[in-house]
């Protein structure tokens, strides 16, 4: 019995649409990260790009528990001194509702190379319609407990 692990070239990609209406970011986020990295395929290999390419659309309608829309804080830094900026989740919806899916899958995808190349296959749309029908992607269904 011999392991097999996937080649960087040889892996066919997919594409999947998630519809994060009514659904919980993180919950969304997990199974987007999931299917980037390829973890859902048995060839899954930590080193290579083996995910496939996911589309989330209604990114503008998905949930929070709790108070966290008003305490949830989205941090960056200019740069220079004293350049430390933030803003509330709820602003951040009101004004690119994307952004939010974006930093939350991102957040679970590797700090290197790899992570950089597997954020690029994700594509998130505040509304339901995209741009990448030509693809003929697949319906991802969310399997909720």
């Amino acid at each position: 019995m011999t392991t097999q692990f996937a080649k960087a070239g040889e892996t066919e990609r997919k594409w999947y649409v998630i519809d994060a209406e009514g659904i919980a970011l993180g919950r969304v986020a997990t199974e987007a990260a999931r299917l980037l990295r390829g973890k859902h395929k048995p060839i899954y290999t930590p080193n290579v790009d083996a995910g496939d390419f996911v589309i989330v659309v209604n990114a503008a309608k998905v949930i929070l528990t709790g108070h966290k829309a008003e305490q949830k804080l989205y941090r960056w830094h200019s740069g220079y001194p004293g350049g430390l900026k933030s803003m509330t989740y709820k602003k951040l919806m009101a004004q690119r509702p994307q952004r939010a899916m974006e930093h939350a899958v991102k957040g679970m995808l590797p700090r290197n190379k790899l992570g950089a190349a597997l954020y690029r296959k994700l594509k998130v749309y505040s509304g339901e319609t995209h741009p990448h029908q030509a693809q003929k992607p697949e319906t991802w269904v969310m399997k909720l407990k």
